[in-house]
Parts: C-alpha cells; sequence; structure tokens
C-alpha cells in the first residue's frame, strides 16, 4: 500500500497535472484516496470542467485508488493502462 500520507504524485499514473486534479475534487494525499468510487471521480471532474473527459483520466483513477488501497498490489494493476475495464 502507498503510504496514506504521501504525495498524490506518488501513486502510478498521476503527475502535476492529474494531482491538480485530484486536488480540485479534494483529495490532498493518497490515504484519501481509499475506499473511493473512481468513476464517481470521474463524472464530478467531468462536471467541473465543463466538458468529457479523455477516458484516460478514469483509467487513471482507477489504478490511483487501488494503488492507494492495495496491500499487496498486483505489479500488472500498478499499469494504468490495465484499467480500461474496471476490476
Amino acid at each position: 500500500m502507498i503510504a496514506a500520507e504521501s504525495s498524490l504524485q506518488n501513486l502510478p499514473g498521476v503527475g502535476p497535472s492529474l494531482a491538480a486534479d485530484l486536488e480540485d475534487l479534494g483529495y490532498l494525499r493518497a490515504g484519501d484516496l481509499i475506499g473511493e468510487d473512481p468513476e464517481t471521480m470521474y463524472e464530478r471532474l467531468c462536471t467541473m470542467r465543463g466538458a468529457r473527459l479523455d477516458p484516460c483520466v478514469l483509467y487513471v483513477f482507477r489504478c490511483a485508488v487501488y494503488a492507494a488501497g492495495a496491500e499487496r498490489p498486483d505489479p500488472e494493476k500498478l499499469k494504468w493502462w490495465n484499467w480500461k475495464r474496471a476490476g
């Protein structure tokens, strides 16, 4: 599990831009994502931005939520592009 107090940018696939998006949604550290619903997060961000965002944002959100809460993460699930399908 990524340390709960760690920076959002320590999560796989999260760079400065997506970290800013997550902060705009109210998530300030990796631990804030534990138990969150990536689809809801994505929809909220689309609404905030007033546009439909690239689905890759959703895939990164899925990966980040998984990484934040996984005790022993599967290395393949730490690659955001493997999250095109939920689960």
